[in-house]
């Protein structure tokens, strides 16, 4: 077993991998389809609630896949590309273990939350720059 140190190590640099990604990706996906509807970050998220759908079932289905490669691409890789992927997969175990309410709470709080706490932020933003 890695000790902690080791698999930070390894989840910091898978996260920078998936950081490069999203850029790549976002760039890429902008150039070909423009910037009016955000393409890129909707690819990305879909992309790594996709990955990380896929890398939880194999694991469930016994895959062989070490847990520290799995924490690395998980955490790491998909947390740097994407953290919907994480409150997709939240939301959707909440779904499978039949709690329909904590499931609806976190769909409708993260995504209405998110986004007033996004325009909260912009509205600080330019307040302190007095515009």
């Amino acid at each position: 077993m890695r000790s902690p140190m080791q698999r930070l190590f390894w989840i910091c640099l898978a996260g920078g991998a998936g950081t490069g990604a999203r850029y790549v990706i976002a760039v890429w996906v902008g150039e070909r389809w423009g910037s009016a509807f955000p393409y890129g970050t909707l690819l990305v998220n879909l992309l790594g609630c996709f990955l990380l759908g896929l890398l939880t079932q194999l694991a469930v289905q016994g895959v062989s896949i070490s847990p520290g490669l799995r924490l690395a691409l998980s955490t790491g890789f998909l947390g740097g590309l994407t953290t919907y992927s994480s409150f997709n997969q939240d939301t959707t175990r909440l779904l499978k273990d039949g709690q329909l309410l904590s499931c609806a709470l976190n769909f409708g709080i993260t995504a209405v939350g998110c986004f007033a706490a996004g325009l909260l932020g912009m509205a600080l933003a330019q307040y302190w720059a007095g515009t």
